[in-house]
C-alpha cells in the first residue's frame, strides 16, 4: 500500500517532500538557451533535480497548474516528470486538488491513477462530501489520496474556523476523512486516505496528529511560507506521520549562484539543509 511505502521512506530518509512546481523563470541559462521545446526544458530541469536528490527525500510533489498553464508542452513535461519519478522507484504526488462528484470524479480518478498522467497519490478537495471522494476508492489498494483538511491560506479561516455543531469545520472534516479512511488501512497503521495540513498553524497540526493517529499528512508551508523544523518537532518526535513539502525554497536555490549544469547541486544542498533542520529537532 502506497502510504506504507511513503511512511517507510519518511522514516529512513527523513520527511522531505520536494515540490517540482517548476516555472520557466527558474530554469538556469544552460537549459533555457538550449534549442529544445519548452516541455523538454522543463523535464530536463526536473530530471536533474530528481537525480541529485532522490536519496534525500521521501517523495516528490508536482503541482499540475505550472504545467497546465503552458498548454500541451507543459503537460508533456508533467507526463515525463511523473513517469520518471516512478521509474526511479520514488513516490510521486500529483497536486491536482480535484473536487467533483459522480462520473466527473471517476474520470479524474482514471486520468490521474492510470494512463499518461499516472501518479501514486493525488490531492483532492473533499468539501463536497464523500461523493467527491468515493469515486477514487477502487484505486486505493495501490494508490492514495491527500484530502484538504486545514489549509494554509489566509482566508481559510472564513470557512474552516466556522462553528459546526460545537467544533470548527476543519475538525468536522477531519472526522469525515478519518471515517472514509477506515476501510483502507495499511500495515503501518496509516490509511491510504491522508490529509493536507498547512504548517502555518503548527499548534493545530499537533492537535490533528493527536486526534487522528491513523492519518498520514502532507504538510505544505515550510520555508517560503514560514514553517520551520522546530514547528514540526512536537509531532514528528511522537510519530513519523507526515511528509513536509517545500517547492520554490528548494528548486530556486541555484538562482544568483549558478546558471550552469551544476545548478542541481545547489538544490541538493538546500534539500539536505531542510532535512537537517527537521531531523536535528528530532
Amino acid at each position: 500500500m502506497i502510504m506504507d511505502r511513503l511512511y517507510d521512506k519518511a522514516k529512513k530518509r527523513g520527511p522531505v517532500c520536494l515540490g517540482l512546481d517548476t516555472d520557466l523563470s527558474y530554469l538556469p541559462a544552460c537549459i533555457a538557451k538550449e534549442k529544445i521545446s519548452t516541455g523538454e526544458q522543463l523535464f530536463r530541469f526536473n530530471k536533474e533535480i530528481i537525480d541529485q536528490t532522490k536519496d534525500l527525500v521521501a517523495c516528490y510533489k508536482v503541482q499540475i497548474a505550472y504545467y497546465e498553464a503552458l498548454g500541451m508542452e507543459g503537460m508533456e513535461a508533467y507526463r515525463q516528470t511523473m513517469a520518471y519519478i516512478r521509474q526511479q522507484g520514488e513516490i510521486s504526488i500529483g497536486d491536482v486538488k480535484r473536487g467533483d462528484i459522480a462520473a466527473t470524479a471517476q474520470k479524474y480518478a482514471k486520468g490521474h491513477f492510470e494512463g499518461d498522467f499516472e501518479t501514486d497519490i493525488i490531492t483532492v478537495n473533499g468539501y463536497m462530501g464523500e461523493d467527491a471522494i468515493s469515486p477514487f476508492y477502487p484505486y486505493l489498494k495501490e494508490k492514495g489520496l491527500f484530502v484538504l483538511l486545514r489549509t494554509s491560506n489566509k482566508s481559510a479561516v472564513d470557512l474552516q474556523d466556522v462553528d459546526a455543531g460545537g467544533q470548527k469545520v476543519f475538525l468536522h472534516m477531519g472526522d469525515l476523512i478519518a471515517t472514509w479512511g477506515k476501510a483502507f488501512m495499511g500495515d503501518s497503521g496509516f490509511s491510504a486516505i491522508g490529509a493536507v495540513v498547512g504548517l502555518t498553524y503548527p499548534e493545530e497540526f499537533e492537535l490533528l496528529a493527536q486526534t487522528y493517529p491513523n492519518m498520514f499528512f502532507l504538510v505544505p508551508g515550510y520555508g517560503a511560507q514560514g514553517g520551520t523544523g522546530k514547528d514540526l518537532a512536537r509531532v514528528l518526535k511522537k510519530s513519523s506521520c507526515a511528509v513536509v513539502n517545500s517547492s520554490r525554497g528548494l528548486i530556486t536555490a541555484h538562482k544568483g549562484k549558478s546558471d550552469d549544469w551544476d545548478f542541481a547541486q545547489y538544490v541538493r544542498t538546500a534539500t539536505f539543509t531542510m532535512k537537517e533542520d527537521i531531523v536535528s529537532w528530532l
